[in-house]
């Protein structure tokens, strides 16, 4: 029995851990992309540091997209780019 519920809590704590580390997602329209600066903005205006060896040439302005993003200190960083219909 304790084998039980020493497993048992053993998986709530890693299915919260797995959650904590979880980024975030937004979806809009790609208004800038600065490959100097490396950062993507959004049409509402969110700006996402995007990383060194981000391929900036695969997305144009304009575009729809979906970023997943990471909070680091004060900046958006950014995971991943998908494109959307």
């Amino acid at each position: 029995m304790r084998k039980i519920i020493l497993t048992a809590a053993a998986s709530c704590f890693l299915a919260g851990s797995a959650f904590a580390g979880a980024s975030h997602h937004s979806t809009g329209t790609i208004k800038e992309i600065d490959a100097k600066a490396m950062t993507l903005t959004l049409s509402n205006g969110s700006v996402y540091s995007l990383p060194h060896k981000f391929k900036t040439s695969s997305l144009k302005a304009g575009e729809k997209v979906r970023v997943a993003w990471d909070k680091t200190g004060q900046k958006k960083m950014v995971e991943s780019v998908t494109r959307v219909k």
